[in-house]
């Protein structure tokens, strides 16, 4: 067992406190990465203040990982020590049912084993990278490409495969109008993914202060929400949007800008129920899904992409200490457009 520092919620509505947690013995499948790096999610917040169902405490969240490979398993093949590695929102899963083989393993039928807030095979709770190390499953660590910056590479572990699975599963490209609702972490994302397919990517949200910073990612256009002509002016405009915002929003309106077949993608997890008419969808055949992250295998593939085009998170690197500063400014919509943690600052 290794002692680790970090930094961990003590109850649903305390602030974070540094405190140090047991890493288990690296195991013959087992890889253990020095954290280098981690993101800070709009989820880690959603799970430590309890609004996704209630969690043990006290809980270090942070599934967005980076770091050095330190040591390995007897059986690891795939990694070797000093390999640059990452870990995104699963540390493991059942392997054996047909989503798992299919290399789906975010919708593992027996539930995949989240990288925090999770019950481990050996009954304890999974605790995540906001963290000195932590010890990983080979099969679920993934392989960070040398050219990509390691101080930023941290978000596309989550906001990075979150958009880029649903883009590449609704075959977002070339001919494809694009729309994104939301500019932050997630939204900022989807622009330069989207962009980087190929497809004509517009920018909904609520006004039009990221503007420039849209157009300078590449979409060809911005249109504020809060303004009404926006709904009428786009209308039946988009064969697909991917909509980031994790707030409750009205569902007909954004429906309403979809063509015949068009679909409506929602990647943001509000904690209230959304609601749908039943004649926003059926009048042009509309189709409204979700998507969570993806499996490992599109995981890998989203990060050599991302490599190939040079796409990186726009981040604030911070010091572990400044994290429920970071929190608080999540939530007040004040960064462009990821806090990334410094976990040498942890030492």
């Amino acid at each position: 067992m290794r002692t680790v520092n970090a930094y961990a919620a003590p109850s649903a509505t305390e602030p974070l406190v540094k405190t140090t947690i047991t890493r288990r013995d690296v195991g013959p499948d087992d890889v253990e990465i020095d954290i280098a790096y981690a993101g800070i999610c709009h989820s880690d917040i959603h799970t430590v203040r309890g609004e996704w169902g209630p969690i043990q405490y006290p809980q270090v969240v942070g599934h967005e990982i980076v770091g050095h490979v330190s040591a390995v398993g007897e059986n690891v093949t795939k990694h070797q020590v000093g390999d640059r590695v990452g870990v995104g929102c699963m540390v493991n899963s059942c392997g054996e049912c047909e989503n798992c083989v299919a290399g789906n393993e975010q919708y593992c039928l027996k539930g995949n084993i989240g990288t925090y807030a999770s019950v481990d095979a050996d009954g304890s709770i999974t605790q995540g990278g906001y963290s000195q190390a932590v010890v990983v499953n080979e099969d679920f660590v993934l392989r960070v490409p040398e050219s990509l910056d390691i101080e930023k590479v941290a978000p596309l572990l989550c906001a990075g495969i979150t958009t880029y699975s649903p883009l590449h599963h609704w075959n977002a490209g070339p001919g494809t109008k694009v729309a994104v609702v939301g500019m932050g972490g997630l939204g900022h994302m989807a622009v330069k993914i989207a962009v980087a397919l190929g497809a004509e990517v517009t920018v909904l949200s609520q006004t039009t202060s990221k503007q420039e910073d849209s157009l300078r990612y590449g979409a060809k256009a911005h249109y504020a929400t809060k303004d009404p002509e926006t709904f009428e002016k786009l209308a039946n405009s988009f064969e697909l949007i991917i909509n980031t915002v994790s707030a409750k929003i009205p569902m007909g309106d954004y429906l309403g800008l979809l063509k015949v077949d068009g679909t409506l993608v929602n990647v943001g997890a509000p904690a209230e129920p959304l609601e749908v008419p039943a004649f926003a969808l059926i009048p042009r055949r509309l189709s409204w899904a979700g998507s969570a992250i993806g499996g490992i295998r599109e995981t890998q593939e989203m990060l050599d992409f991302c490599a190939e085009h040079g796409i990186l998170p726009e981040t604030e690197l911070i010091s572990a200490d400044q994290v429920n500063e970071a929190y608080e400014r999540v939530l007040s919509s004040d960064v462009r457009y990821r806090f990334v943690i410094d976990a040498a600052t942890l030492a």
